[in-house]
């Protein structure tokens, strides 16, 4: 058995030993930053197809993907985009980029029986993001009405999904439907086990004072939250979407997400039509890597 005092005294022993548990904590440390849940692995692109500066198609867009460490996606699309939905999907199925989600209209009108179609057809698993809008309710009997209403929206779109192995996410963008409470009051109505709900930073300026408290709430019926570089008020000053690591508010939310214990989807996001998407899914994937050892 080697002495304690012989370890203090030999030069050599003592390097080996800080060197060594260096080495030990450079390796966990990687390994917690590749296994969290801000991991690349476990980033979703979003608003990446129509806010792509360069208008790159199906198979450009999967290589991008590819390039930035990138595997899952979830698929925003419009009009010009229904007639290659199957090279999507088929460009993603290559290049082993998981379809993460996919924006649904809010009816099941013609163009969501196309998509559930794509969706069939290729053996997709996915959630379907689902928004609304409405302006306040005023009476408890307004509430009442208007939960009732947008349960007999989502029941149809939510039992198609259900048929086919997918799930159906309320998404916030603004509005009365944009509010938290009022999509958990609508998913607890429903009692479907195949509904909960996405959150977007961009959409959620005016919940930043209460963010940790509405995030406990949300938790239970959470399956995604996509991110953004986040100021007070930043949606009434012109700075509705920043990049990560560019606010003054995202290191405590970010904060806020870890310590729960959540382990949803984290959506990392474009949402710039004057820039390539890769250029600022980038920056926004710097940042992150920049708050990643703050937290």
């Amino acid at each position: 058995m080697i002495n304690r005092r012989h370890w203090v005294r030999s030069p050599i022993l003592v390097f080996l030993f800080v060197s060594l548990t260096g080495l030990w904590n450079r390796e966990v440390v990687a390994q917690v930053a590749a296994s969290g849940i801000f991991a690349r692995t476990n980033l979703v692109a979003w608003c990446i197809v129509p806010f792509d500066a360069k208008k790159r198609g199906p198979e450009e867009r999967a290589q991008m993907l590819k390039r930035l460490g990138l595997r899952r996606m979830a698929y925003d699309w419009r009009a010009e985009h229904i007639p290659t939905f199957d090279a999507e999907v088929e460009a993603c199925q290559r290049h082993g980029i998981e379809l993460t989600a996919w924006w649904f209209p809010g009816v099941l009108d013609q163009d969501a029986r196309t998509i559930l179609g794509v969706i069939e057809k290729h053996k997709v698993k996915t959630q379907l993001w689902v928004s609304g809008g409405g302006e306040p309710t005023k009476t408890p009997e307004e509430q009442a009405q208007r939960i009732a209403s947008e349960v007999a929206r989502i029941r149809p779109i939510a039992e198609a999904a259900a048929r086919l192995g997918c799930s159906v996410g309320l998404y916030n963008h603004g509005g009365w439907f944009g509010e938290p409470e009022n999509q958990i009051e609508i998913i607890r109505s429903l009692g479907l086990k195949n509904v909960g709900l996405i959150y977007n930073l961009h959409h959620g300026h005016s919940h930043l004072a209460r963010f940790p408290e509405l995030f406990r709430l949300m938790k239970p019926y959470l399956y995604a939250i996509n991110l953004n570089g986040m100021v007070v008020d930043g949606d009434k000053s012109g700075k509705k979407i920043m990049y990560l690591g560019e606010g003054d508010q995202e290191l405590s939310l970010l904060k806020t997400i870890r310590e729960s214990g959540w382990n949803g989807a984290v959506g990392i996001i474009d949402h710039r039509p004057e820039t390539d998407s890769e250029e600022t899914l980038g920056r926004n994937l710097r940042g992150l890597d920049s708050l990643r050892p703050q937290l």
